[in-house]
């Protein structure tokens, strides 16, 4: 009777019918033992070991915890590792004209690369060698290294790619040289580039701020590098900006000069051309600058929230404004790293008045927000962002990294999910850490498992864009990785 019970069991699945049967078998002969050590009655041991089968069968069978929120899965690919040093770079990410993505490295110490991505063929390639193309020396020299391509990748309507190349950091060796008093390399300044995708050549334009007689007059030590490369390729003016000092610079195709227009700009800012060519940025005072080419004169008006100075607005010391224009050229969308919400800007007022913003609400709702570079306008009209928050839900813990919607056409603002990777074996997480030629180890922790055995990013989402197809593609680091949204076009 007893093992007919037993046998009723393995019809549940070939896996726990292997599993019941074992149990059922250790289970009769302690029966045997039992029985004839303890004269336990049958009926008691009976009743007793029915429910052993069954609770090993439910707990085996129990499903996991189903995740709190909609993934967005996205196939992942990891950028050469011989482009970076410490598996990272940053804003650098587009869409070229010929369908194919571009990515800017950064080799601290050494050099910095522009790849290029085949969505077809999910090969990538180095197209711009930062070194190679300005000068320099191919191997490692330390601080004085152009070591990142920061900048915004800029696209022209000619379908030329536009960065900029500036310093990174001194190494361990270096600082400890810089505590004892000994010099270490200078770093000169940093590069304007043009990538040419139809001809697969570079273009180096030169240095809008290097560390000349003039500087070094000023007291300055370095160059500076560039943080933010736009193209008006009508008018044959290119707008940079310069880190650290964020000076607002323009370079006339026509003179190939560099020169300084005078506002001092917000960190990590970056330059639209609105519907009437004027170049237009974030002061380091929130304020509007705006160049006129046609008059060759520059302004500076108030960006207002509900009357108020956005910086009194916003409350505290938010950094890193970033923007996107829409095909009107006359509206833009902003919003900051370490805030949740997002702000639409009118641009079609004239000099000498107030720009408006509107506060458009939260992108989601959340804990210690943190965007980068991650904000763009689809194919849809729509307005789409991706912002870290802390992970409060408690399934898990660390980060979730959110993708959000806005749709201006009805006002409303979407949460769409949380990206997590659908191939997560694109990179073996588990072998021991490589390392760089100097013996330091190269990061590997920037992606966490969930409860159920989901991989996500944890640290930074570093840049995120639509393409003109509706695919939606953002990188990471630890290790530098490529991501292609599978689960949603940004389509209507």
């Amino acid at each position: 009777m007893l093992a007919s019970v037993f046998r009723t069991g393995e019809n549940k699945s070939p896996a726990s019918s292997s599993k019941t049967k074992t149990v059922s078998q250790s289970v009769t002969s302690l029966i045997r033992v039992w029985n004839s050590a303890l004269n336990v009655s049958r009926l008691t041991v009976f009743v007793w070991f029915m429910a052993v089968p069954v609770a090993l069968a439910q707990t085996e069978d129990a499903p996991a915890k189903a995740a709190p929120f909609t993934y967005l899965r996205a196939k992942a690919f990891h950028i050469p590792p011989d482009t970076t040093t410490e598996e990272s770079g940053y804003f650098s990410l587009c869409e070229g004209k010929n369908g194919k993505i571009y990515i800017g490295t950064a080799a601290y110490g050494r050099n910095a690369y522009l790849v290029e991505f085949d969505p077809e063929t999910e090969q990538i390639r180095v197209v711009l060698d930062t070194h190679k193309l300005v000068g320099l020396p191919l191997t490692p020299t330390g601080y004085a290294a152009q070591s990142k391509l920061h900048t915004r990748n800029h696209v022209g309507p000619s379908g030329k790619i536009y960065v900029g190349s500036k310093q990174g950091y001194p190494s361990q060796a270096e600082k400890a040289a810089l505590e004892r008093g000994e010099a270490i390399p200078v770093y000169r300044g940093g590069y304007v580039m043009v990538y040419d995708p139809a001809t697969n050549s570079a273009e180096n334009l030169g240095m809008p701020m290097p560390l000349d007689d003039q500087r070094l007059a000023a007291g300055k030590k370095e160059g500076e590098g560039v943080i933010d490369v736009t193209a008006d390729e009508e008018r044959g003016l290119i707008y940079v900006v310069t880190c650290e000092e964020q000076h607002w610079m323009l370079y006339d195709r026509r003179t190939k000069k560099f020169r300084d227009l005078g506002p001092i700009l917000r960190d990590q800012p970056s330059t639209l051309v609105d519907f009437e060519g004027r170049g237009t940025a974030i002061t380091a005072d929130y304020r509007v600058a705006r160049y006129n080419p046609a008059t060759d004169q520059v302004t500076v008006d108030p960006l207002l929230v509900d009357g108020k100075p956005i910086a009194d607005y916003l409350g505290g010391n938010r950094i890193h404004p970033d923007w996107r224009l829409a095909t009107d050229g006359k509206t833009a969308y902003l919003q900051l790293l370490d805030d949740l919400r997002m702000f639409r800007v009118d641009l079609s007022t004239p000099a000498g008045q107030a720009v408006i913003a509107t506060n458009l609400g939260n992108r989601i709702e959340g804990q210690g927000p943190d965007s980068r570079g991650s904000l763009s306008i689809g194919p849809d009209g729509r307005v789409y962002s991706v912002t870290r928050i802390d992970n409060t839900t408690g399934f898990g813990s660390g980060y979730l990294h959110h993708i959000a919607r806005h749709d201006p056409a009805k006002g409303t603002m979407e949460d769409l999910g949380v990206l997590a990777i659908a191939n997560p074996d694109f990179f073996d997480f588990k072998a021991p850490r490589a390392k760089n030629p100097d013996g330091s180890e190269r990061p590997t922790h920037g992606f966490h498992t969930l409860p159920d055995g989901t991989l996500t990013p944890l640290h930074a989402v570093l840049a995120a864009i639509v393409t003109r197809n509706g695919t939606i593609y953002a990188t990471t680091l630890y290790p530098f990785t490529l991501m292609k949204v599978e689960s949603l076009k940004a389509i209507r």
